[in-house]
């Protein structure tokens, strides 16, 4: 009986809003008609004009084309360059966004971010160390992983953090997420610090280097990136929508979670380590990309409310979409140069962001 009334309570958290049963699979089905456009977009977008529709409809038709020159120009811009572009910015935006609703339900804190927990500082750290010192103390590192060295040099930094995180809060084989919220600032603060030094220490062809890096671009994606961190970001996420109906009971607290027989524990380390390696991984290979992870899950607990079993493969969705027209706009609005994507993302949350901020204060009403 007790059981149940603690499966009753849960169910009417889940359920303060009304049931957004019905809304959240039409909202869902919305997004998959998104990310498909979002997709489209992003492989006709840029400053060239090669045509996409041509080089797909020569593909699947098997036409010759009349201009060989002109086809096979289309087809290495399409598929050499944007399409691993878009397939790695369709990763990393449902990474960023998938970490972020998980981090918020992990520590029932709506401006919970992957970063919290140190894991981008940790791998921009690798990074910057990589780009300043690696034609001299990390020579070797170069010379043994190539173009490799880079994104490995962040993803180790971003894991090294996490498990460092992850001894200072475990005592007894029980993880405060509290303890690892405090250790995460300190240690985001002290990687920070490390990566100042190393900027200091750059000369003026690496600092044009580490300011784009930092700020976020797709601009270096190649087939062999995506295949070097697209399996990590896929079996990161591929634990996630398990996880959900663990950090549904999660918003009851742990203990209430636990009566309810799941166990805590296990579900904290999964989240942690799968957020790690996601985030790791993607930052790895972007640099710092800001705000999906706090707006896309804010934006669709507004819409569809707090239920994991939708927030999750929707948050996916529209962190792809979004990421996908942020790189878009990002190539073409001072084409045939570049912006940083997470400038673009920035202007673009920032302002969603604090009206968050001041709608839960009551200052504004819309």
């Amino acid at each position: 009986m007790a059981e149940q009334s603690i499966a009753r309570g849960a169910s009417r958290v889940m359920a303060a809003d009304g049931d957004r049963s019905n809304r959240a699979r039409f909202v869902i089905l919305l997004l998959c008609l998104a990310l498909a456009l979002s997709v489209f977009l992003s492989l006709t977008a840029g400053a060239s004009d090669a045509s996409a529709v041509r080089v797909i409809r020569n593909w699947f038709t098997g036409t010759v084309p009349a201009d060989a020159a002109l086809a096979a120009r289309d087809q290495l811009i399409v598929y050499d360059i944007r399409m691993p572009r878009v397939l790695l910015g369709v990763l990393i935006g449902v990474a960023l966004a998938v970490c972020g609703a998980v981090m918020q339900g992990l520590f029932r804190n709506p401006l919970a971010d992957p970063g919290l927990i140190g894991v981008s500082a940790g791998s921009s750290l690798g990074a910057v160390a990589i780009i300043v010192l690696g034609t001299t103390w990390l020579a070797p590192v170069t010379l043994a992983f190539g173009v490799l060295a880079l994104p490995l040099a962040a993803f180790f930094g971003g894991l090294a953090v996490t498990l460092l995180l992850y001894a200072i809060a475990t005592r007894q084989g029980r993880t405060s997420v509290a303890t690892m919220l405090l250790a995460g600032i300190a240690i985001s603060a002290l990687a920070m610090a490390l990566t100042g030094i190393l900027i200091f220490m750059a000369d003026d062809r690496q600092l044009r280097d580490l300011t784009f890096w930092q700020l976020g671009s797709l601009a270096g994606a190649t087939w062999q990136k995506v295949g070097t961190v697209g399996p990590v970001i896929v079996l990161a996420l591929t634990a996630m929508p398990f996880l959900s109906r663990g950090l549904n009971a999660l918003a009851l607290g742990e203990a209430t979670a636990g009566h309810l027989g799941i166990p805590v524990q296990r579900l904290k380390y999964t989240a942690i380590v799968g957020v790690s390696a996601a985030v790791g991984a993607s930052v790895a290979v972007s640099g710092g990309i800001g705000f999906i992870g706090i707006v896309v899950p804010h934006v669709l607990r507004l819409a569809i409310g707090p239920d994991n079993r939708y927030l999750l493969p929707a948050s996916a969705l529209l962190g792809a979409s979004l990421l996908l027209i942020a790189d878009s706009v990002a190539r073409t609005i001072v084409a045939p140069a570049e912006l940083p994507i997470g400038i673009v993302t920035a202007v673009a949350g920032a302002p969603f962001f604090l009206w968050i901020l001041l709608r839960k204060r009551g200052i504004v009403d819309l």
